[in-house]
């Protein structure tokens, strides 16, 4: 008891002492505590890529987050406009959207009930980020979602100590516009801090139809002295997208590469207003505390409203599946009609989070965790048909709710002036309930489960090498579609046991790197070829499915005007004992076709970038840029005409910039993309049936061939 009573005074003096010398102080604390706690650092035996915002704002002139990363290791982008505007996805190690956990200042984006994170409902933010990580593979723990492929976490909150005005504006193909203001005040009064930030990124993208209108604010104020701070980070996004979410027939791929099939149920021209609308508003509040020099406090309470709905023009749309009774005229009863629907999904998430970081000498321990509930309603009202309707009618109105709880508690031991060792124990919570389902309302899922997700890993640091040798296991629950595909059979959740070993060394003009990995699943959810009964594609659990691969980095200083960074990732990819369902409509049931070992779907076994960069002049830039992804399968068959080709992408970006008397710096660049005009398909579907014989539909998201872009950056 004096122990600790000596050191709470201590640490009482510590405080009052600095406050009483009215100054800024060591603000190294400031630097966010709460990304700190979810992040890899140096030395910490994963695969991680740390993206500077120098490095953020090269790349930013228009398109959305996950083109950003698009040269880092293992990366594939899509987008469903085909120009990286609208709607946008990414893939890490082949993994999808639903399992790489993003973050936004330590606290979750992924949505809960999904998992998917939509950048499309927080237009332009990177132009707020001060920089991004990456983690390839399960990495530290993370709040929220499971991390199978990785996770990103982007950070907006470190000081910026000095005033601020900037002016971004791009112009580019397809009439794409973005427009960005942003400013901030530095720190006045050696303790207040404003940031702000108006974006508007619009485009009538490369697919018929497939236009972008978004809108973003983005405010943050925080108070920090020597001990401790305040900020509260307030920014939203309003999205109107045209739907392009239907895809390509392969039949048209090489007569009509930009066909949009969304809108065209309207008889004559399509659907002018199939659009898909939301508006997501976010709330962080975050207390820093450095209570003494070895320990220091984070907490963050935050919310997230979203609300919207997608807007569909539906032909011959049968009555009683809206629960209404057949029409009659005179002696004709009418039972279907054309209608205009919209499907609304409206969430509400809101938690906390917090960590305690001790630092003394050698060790390094953080215990933290987090909380974080989402409460959602589903509803859908028909707002026109061809027979009389309720204006307005809701034919369904469901309920959500979804929370998730997680304590973590992390190591960082060094034993010596070489070795690191690194412990990561993080247990996890989830409750889930839903109240029915739109083509199932009858059907109540509840599930509880508990996660025990243990991290470890050994660093090894002498003569510019870095070694780790790491395993990590995580656990992560099925998603809402998952239940309902499933009603015969219960989804379990999805297991991955995730080994990594990293050898990376580095000098003043070379670096290069590689990691070799292994990630054995066990139940992975996988699409299995069959669509239920409320026309869902199913997913199921297989039992043992596996991710094998190396990923190679370099990066080379020739001269002070040329300098070369290039990355290749080698995978194999494979599931066991895989059965493919296809619908047989001819005989009721299904057709089985049986694997013994087969390549998981969306994991290209080679994927490769580089980038050479050219300083003709003083404070120009010339840079070559390109990108390898080999072909990859859309399902689990390793059927070839259910495939993607391999793609080879070069993009050209020049830039210049000037510093004059009128403005501190401004920036010219031009980014040329797909120069050679490749036609390429960053990603698809397919599924087959039995009707007369076996069918197999193929679709396909053709991206842009040549488009450029061009941006004009003046910081006053």
């Amino acid at each position: 008891m004096k122990k600790v009573f000596i050191s709470t005074v201590l640490c009482s003096f510590s405080i009052i002492l600095a406050k009483a010398q009215e100054k800024l102080g060591d603000t190294t604390f400031l630097q966010p505590i709460e990304v700190s706690a979810v992040r890899a650092t140096e030395k910490a035996p994963f695969a991680k890529t740390n993206l500077s915002k120098k490095e953020i704002e090269k790349n930013n002139i228009g398109q959305d987050l996950p083109f950003i990363l698009n040269q880092t290791p293992s990366v594939v982008v899509n987008s469903d406009a085909g120009n990286g505007v609208g709607y946008t996805n990414f893939r890490v190690r082949g993994s999808d959207a639903t399992r790489i956990n993003i973050t936004l200042n330590g606290i979750p984006y992924n949505d809960p009930e999904s998992q998917i994170s939509y950048f499309v409902d927080m237009p332009d933010f990177v132009s707020s980020a001060s920089n991004i990580q990456i983690q390839r593979g399960v990495g530290t723990s993370s709040n929220g979602a499971g991390a199978f492929g990785g996770s990103v976490n982007i950070s907006t909150n470190e000081i910026i100590e000095k005033n601020y005005t900037e002016s971004n504006n791009s112009y580019g193909s397809f009439n794409t516009w973005k427009n960005t203001i942003k400013f901030g005040t530095g720190i006045l009064d050696k303790h207040f801090t404003f940031d702000a930030r108006l974006s508007k990124v619009s485009s009538d993208g490369y697919i018929d139809r497939a236009k972008s209108d978004l809108k973003s604010f983005y405010t943050s104020t925080a108070y920090v002295d020597a001990n401790k701070s305040f900020r509260l980070n307030i920014f939203s996004g309003k999205e109107k997208t045209y739907q392009a979410w239907n895809g390509v027939p392969e039949y048209l791929l090489n007569t009509n590469r930009t066909y949009n099939s969304s809108g065209t149920d309207k008889p004559g021209e399509p659907y002018n207003n199939q659009t898909d609308n939301y508006t997501q508003t976010h709330y962080q509040f975050f207390y820093n505390q450095k209570i003494c020099n070895s320990l220091k406090l984070s907490t963050a309470v935050f919310l997230v409203n979203g609300s919207g709905y997608w807007e569909e023009y539906k032909a011959g749309e049968a009555l009683a599946d809206y629960g209404l009774s057949d029409y009659t005229v005179g002696n004709t009863t009418i039972s279907s009609t054309d209608l205009i629907r919209r499907l609304w999904p409206n969430n509400k998430q809101y938690g906390t989070i917090f960590s305690v970081q001790h630092e003394k000498k050698n060790t390094q321990l953080t215990i933290g965790g987090g909380y974080n509930q989402n409460d959602a309603k589903h509803f859908g009202e028909v707002i026109w048909a061809q027979v009389p309707v309720t204006p307005n009618y809701h034919w369904y109105d469901l309920t959500a709710t979804k929370k998730d709880f997680s304590l973590y508690t992390k190591w960082t031991q060094t034993l010596n002036q070489h070795w690191q060792t690194f412990v990561d124990v993080q247990y996890r919570n989830v409750d889930y309930t839903i109240n029915g389902f739109r083509k199932n309302p009858a059907l109540i899922v509840k599930s509880n489960y508990n996660f025990f997700n243990p991290k470890a890993g050994i660093t090894y640091n002498a003569n510019n090498w870095q070694v780790f040798l790491s395993y990590a296991n995580a656990n992560k629950e099925p998603n809402r579609d998952d239940y309902e595909i499933n009603t015969a059979k219960k989804p379990v959740p999805e297991k991955l046991h995730d080994f990594e070993l990293g050898a990376e060394k580095r000098k003043t003009n070379y670096s290069f790197g590689a990691t070799v990995y292994y990630m054995r699943y066990k139940d992975q959810l996988v699409l299995v070829g069959n669509i239920n009964d409320v026309g869902a594609y199913t997913r199921i659990n297989i039992p043992k499915s596996y991710r094998l691969g190396v990923e190679l980095e370099g990066a080379y200083v020739f001269n002070k005007w040329l300098n070369a960074t290039a990355n290749l990732s080698l995978s194999e990819n494979k599931i066991k004992n895989f059965t493919e369902l296809i619908d047989d409509y001819d005989n009721g049931g299904y057709v089985t076709n049986f694997y013994k070992k087969t390549d998981i779907s969306f994991s290209p076994a080679a994927i490769g970038n580089y980038s050479l960069n050219i300083i003709p002049v003083k404070n120009g830039e010339i840079s070559l840029l390109g990108k390898y992804v080999s072909s990859q399968y859309m399902d689990n068959t390793s059927n070839k005409s259910r495939s993607l080709d391999s793609y080879y992408l070069q993009d050209v970006r020049l830039a210049y910039t000037l510093h004059n008397k009128l403005f501190k710096e401004t920036n010219i660049s031009l980014k040329l993309n797909n120069i050679f005009a490749k036609k390429y398909e960053s990603t698809g579907y397919t599924f087959s049936y039995v009707y007369g014989g076996l069918t197999t539909e193929n679709f396909y998201y053709p991206m842009a061939r040549f488009n450029a872009m061009i941006s004009l950056n003046v910081k006053l």
